[in-house]
């Protein structure tokens, strides 16, 4: 458990390296989690770009690694937060910059970062180190109903792509050592994002029925994240959801 615990915090402090960094020896080279370093593309095979958060991103290379010889698998190279995140200046118009580029499958999701709690000050952490939470004055940083509304927005940016596209569920939120996360409060969200998915025609991938029966094997204690099997488990769901929503002539 150790290691995963050092693998997610690797992943969500990896640092959002420049892809056009100066080759000049003067320059000095930047880090990249091997998640978000560029891949190129096979131009027989469609194009993938998977797009979530920390646990999207502890799935990514399992996912290439199952469509290896079926799909470009492209990763957004950030964590990608809330709606609100995706929404604003650091967002889709970075990770999706040319409107012209065309995409077969997105595959993405958000929900965690929307859920949890900040205090006024927009900050998850009080400066005596405490989280917010619904019983010290924190509110959740994306309200349902503004979550309804940012996905709306999202899915409609994503569709100019040309992609088919697919949502992935939020994954069960438990008792945390982390006092923003409030155990079950993703079921709300999945809600809304499971009847704004299907009235958007989106395909609809639900990890958390997946991991929900067996949460004490495959999730970090205490935590939100996934042991390495959990990450594993969700990376083939996702690999098998993007396969069968390739155009047809894929291998």
């Amino acid at each position: 458990m150790q290691n995963t615990l050092k693998l997610l915090a690797a992943l969500l402090l990896a640092p959002l390296a420049s892809l056009n960094a100066s080759d000049s020896p003067a320059t000095p080279k930047v880090s990249v989690a091997p998640e978000f370093a560029p891949i190129t593309d096979d131009p027989k095979l469609p194009r993938v770009l998977l797009m979530g958060d920390s646990v999207s991103i502890a799935y990514a290379l399992d996912v290439r690694k199952a469509l290896a010889g079926v799909a470009n698998v492209h990763r957004v190279p950030a964590n990608c937060g809330s709606t609100k995140t995706a929404l604003g200046s650091y967002g889709l118009v970075r990770w999706l910059p040319d409107p012209k580029e065309k995409w077969d499958v997105i595959h993405f999701n958000h929900g965690l970062h929307d859920l949890g709690y900040r205090f006024a000050d927009d900050r998850d952490k009080n400066d005596k180190g405490d989280y917010a939470a619904p019983s010290n004055g924190g509110h959740q940083n994306v309200t349902p109903v503004e979550y309804e509304k940012n996905l709306r927005q999202i899915v409609a940016r994503l569709k100019q792509t040309g992609a088919k596209l697919i949502f992935a569920s939020v994954t069960p939120v438990p008792e945390s050592d982390a006092a923003k996360y409030v155990k079950d409060s993703e079921l709300p969200y999945n809600e809304i994002a499971k009847r704004v998915m299907s009235e958007e025609g989106v395909v609809w991938n639900d990890l958390w029925a997946l991991v929900k029966p067996r949460q004490a094997e495959l999730q970090i204690p205490r935590n939100v994240h996934f042991q390495r099997s959990g990450s594993t488990v969700m990376a083939n769901q996702v690999a098998e959801r993007i396969r069968a929503t390739l155009p047809k002539s894929t291998p």
